[in-house]
């Protein structure tokens, strides 16, 4: 069995796989992170080999004091991937991206692939029919589109995210939803229209927290899939120890 941990901006999330097939998953914000832990490791015995991803400061070396016999492998630029990473910063790509890029790897080999990760940041990532990630984008989430207009205007309100249906707002919460909303499916069906342009049959999958918000949304046809993040992350952790 395989633990997978995916340490995200702001909660911990944790998938537990055997077989290839998630067996168990639940996220945690970090002062519970390590409560859950060790009730994990507890509940499945047959847990041999950890993964980490973390994008934010979780503390590996309290996880190191507890391994048994688990093998801990820390996710970063230096591990070795499935793929032919052809990023100019390797240094600076989030260990995240990383882990979506090896899932379409392993799950859409020898296709053209875009990676949308739809959570606190939206990210696009291309792997070509070749194997070789290019590099995408990133823009700001949904939460933080609809946090950014409270933050920085005087009067506007902080609103929780609603997929709005109108074109029009006619107040001005519905005018920030008209805006907000409208505004992130169309930038997200634009990039997928530019790469079906640009590199013609397009595999796109779509992941994180606002996935299934945004799905029915999306003009193109598309791969929704919540736990793609766990497995790329278990694909790296196979990859790396099965050597």
């Amino acid at each position: 069995m395989n633990l997978v941990i995916d340490a995200g901006n702001s909660l911990v999330k944790l998938a537990v796989f055997e077989g290839g097939i998630v067996r168990s998953k639940q996220q945690v914000e970090y002062a519970g992170f390590f409560e859950v832990f060790l009730e994990i490791k507890s509940h499945y015995p047959k847990i041999t080999k950890i993964i980490l991803s973390s994008v934010s400061a979780l503390d590996k070396s309290a996880i190191e004091k507890v391994l048994n016999n688990e093998q801990l492998l820390v996710l970063d630029c230096n591990t070795q991937m499935p793929f032919v990473n052809l990023y100019s910063t390797p240094k600076t790509l989030g260990v995240d991206r990383l882990a979506l890029v090896a899932g379409a790897s392993k799950l859409y080999s020898n296709k053209n692939c875009l990676i949308i990760d739809a959570g606190t940041c939206v990210t696009y990532d291309f792997l070509d029919e070749k194997g070789a990630y290019k590099g995408g984008g990133i823009s700001p989430g949904l939460q933080l589109r609809y946090k950014s207009l409270n933050d920085h205007t005087a009067n506007l309100p902080k609103l929780e995210a609603i997929a709005y249906d109108g074109l029009i707002g006619d107040s001005t919460e519905n005018a920030i939803h008209a805006g907000v909303f409208n505004g992130f499916v169309s930038e997200i069906n634009g990039i997928i229209e530019q790469f079906s342009n640009t590199f013609g049959s397009l595999v796109v999958i779509l992941t994180g927290g606002d996935a299934n918000f945004l799905s029915k949304r999306l003009k193109s046809s598309i791969f929704v899939d919540p736990n793609f993040l766990f497995k790329g992350l278990n694909f790296i952790l196979d990859f790396n120890t099965s050597k």
